[in-house]
């Protein structure tokens, strides 16, 4: 029986409608990918000057690219943006200083002192006023020595959030439901996951996650929530990047009912079916899957050109869904666990995995064994034909030093060109072209060697 739950995982592309056609609503959705990239689709009800006059769409992301605005009014098709400027220079003190030039201000110096006047400029910390009763000019040094600033009223044209101001024409005008779409910056998700490593290490449970970062300038109340992980690629102006991202298989664990899931284009489209929302400065994690009694193998491997005596430690698994998984998993970092006998998670070792398919193999490296030490050494070169054949004899020593455990130990070796095998102690496996193999089997409290004797030729 099938116990893999697919408890969260979205994917969109940018042409997927940002709502339904059905739907007529106000509301946010928002499409993120891997690498620092949002879509956001957003629908709200604004008032449209009838004919050619100005709106302003505000608490928009303070990163959006403002290229990639898209407007559209849902209820009159024939509206349309003329112009558009995306204000981000926002208010602060001496922006608003700036808008009240030829307008009478009062300013109070840290010494008690009252400058009252017209203002007429203020530039490098020096403020330019001019009395009222006598027209007399007084400079005032601005910065720390002014603790309050009195303004008679406040200027037309404050932008206090980033806004985006368009020139529009409507023939109606009136109430209209907008949507619209832009990308932005600063916001990214990640899987990851944790495995827990079963009493005699032939198995775990593994649980997903997604983290979401914002840092966009924005919160996304209630928004509907999509992921994509993939390979997206994005045009830069110096250079082509490409976003990780990953197609979903044909066929998926089965998600739960909660959770709309359709194909779309070459992806499967996920859709959580609650609003969530994603907060400015916020890391939010949504759990991604869980899957519980996955069959596992622990395994070990020594290639002693690569790390000396080191001998790798290492879970495989398959994500099938005869072992109770069975779905695309996003790259990540996985955390390994394993129970002590007094209760306890103790952490045994962390790898990160890419972008895996269905009935693929995953492999996970989770450090180095303490008990188990390999040593190589060459023992023998000859040249046969001189710049084109030799003959290379080498020794693997495995000692492994674990009282009551026998160990099945896979030695990798390097090799180059067109090369044979001439003489081995043990059986020799090929894993491609530059990778030969050996799986020794290794008692308890044993050592044991392999020799081997390779001809290459150049």
């Amino acid at each position: 029986m099938t116990r893999f739950t697919l408890v969260f995982t979205l994917l969109v592309v940018l042409s997927v409608p940002a709502f339904s056609q059905e739907e007529k609503d106000e509301g946010v959705q928002i499409t993120v990918y891997n690498n620092d990239l949002a879509v956001v689709k957003d629908r709200r009800k604004m008032e449209i000057p009838e004919g050619v006059g100005k709106v302003e769409f505000t608490d928009v992301a303070t990163r959006i690219d403002a290229t990639s605005v898209r407007f559209e009014s849902l209820t009159d098709p024939n509206t349309s943006v003329l112009e558009q400027n995306y204000e981000y220079d926002l208010v602060g003190p001496s922006k608003l200083l700036e808008k009240y030039i030829d307008e009478q201000v009062r300013l109070f110096t840290k010494d008690g002192e009252l400058h009252e006047g017209k203002l007429l400029s203020q530039a490098e910390g020096q403020i330019v006023l001019q009395e009222e009763e006598d027209g007399q000019i007084k400079i005032v040094t601005g910065g720390e020595n002014i603790y309050r600033v009195e303004l008679m009223s406040l200027p037309e044209g404050l932008i206090t959030r980033p806004t985006l101001v368009w020139e529009t024409r409507s023939e109606k005008g009136g109430e209209q439901l907008c949507q619209v779409s832009y990308m932005t910056n600063g916001i990214g998700w990640s899987a990851d996951y944790l495995a827990v490593v079963n009493e005699d290490d032939t198995g775990l449970d593994l649980t997903g996650w997604v983290t979401l970062d914002n840092q966009s300038g924005a919160t996304y109340e209630q928004a509907k929530l999509k992921l994509i992980a993939g390979d997206v690629q994005r045009v830069q102006e110096r250079g082509v990047q490409k976003m990780r991202a990953f197609a979903m298989e044909d066929s998926v664990a089965a998600a739960p009912p909660q959770f709309e899931e359709k194909s779309f284009f070459e992806y499967h489209l996920y859709t959580l079916q609650r609003p969530t929302t994603i907060k400015q400065a916020q890391t939010k994690q949504v759990q991604l899957l869980s899957a519980d009694d996955v069959k596992g193998e622990k395994t070990y491997t020594y290639n002693g050109s690569r790390n000396g005596e080191k001998v790798e430690v290492k879970m495989k698994f398959k994500n099938s869904e005869e072992n109770n998984m069975g779905m695309p998993l996003p790259g990540g970092k996985v955390r390994a666990f394993k129970m002590d006998s007094d209760g306890s998670l103790e952490f045994v070792g962390e790898d990160r995995i890419d972008h895996t398919p269905r009935q693929e193999e995953v492999e996970l490296k989770l450090g180095n064994a303490f008990d188990i030490v390999g040593e190589r050494k060459q023992t023998d070169h000859k040249t046969i034909v001189q710049n084109r054949i030799n003959e290379d004899s080498y020794e693997i020593e495995l000692r492994n030093r674990k009282k009551d455990e026998a160990v099945t130990i896979r030695v990798e070796e390097p090799v180059w060109g067109d090369w044979e095998v001439i003489q081995s102690s043990e059986k020799p496996q090929t894993e491609d072209a530059n990778t030969l193999y050996f799986e020794v089997d290794v008692p308890a409290d044993t050592v044991k060697t392999v020799t081997y004797t390779v001809r290459t030729k150049r």
